[in-house]
């Protein structure tokens, strides 16, 4: 089995359990899990901190000066109402709409990019899964 495989059955482990299985921000999760990990050259890290975050951290294998290229978070401050941070390095992606939230040193002392995500938006959902394409691009360089 390999090491992605492991990363997604702990995933699925985790959606499992996630209640209400129809909370909008499980299914998201779910997705930007699935996208990331479809990508050719992409390894998966699973963090788990009951009470603060569940992380999916992609990682592409072409990067060496990075452990990753974005992190997926389910802030799990209040598990009835789980939602999403989504962060990227800031020299990885554009954000042509401004909808990110700008964090100076903030993903392991670099500037980045964190979008959050409460409720089940569809346009946003897309615009999150481009920035995710121009990540794992620049990491693949």
């Amino acid at each position: 089995m390999s090491e992605n495989q492991k990363v997604l059955q702990e995933v699925e482990s985790f959606l499992q359990q996630w209640q209400p299985q129809e909370q909008p921000m499980r299914g998201k999760f779910e997705l930007f899990v699935n996208e990331v990990a479809s990508f050719d050259g992409v390894t998966l890290s699973f963090v788990a901190r009951p009470g603060v975050s569940y992380s999916v951290r992609p990682r592409h294998r072409n990067q060496t000066d990075r452990e990753l290229f974005a992190i997926i978070d389910v802030i799990d401050d209040d598990p009835g109402e789980r939602w999403l941070s989504v962060c990227f390095y800031g020299d990885m992606i554009s954000d042509p709409e401004q909808r990110g939230e700008v964090i100076p040193g903030g993903l392991g002392g670099e500037d980045g990019y964190c979008f959050d995500m409460f409720e089940d938006d569809g346009e946003y959902g897309d615009y999150l899964v481009a920035r995710f394409k121009e990540a794992v691009a620049a990491a693949a360089q």
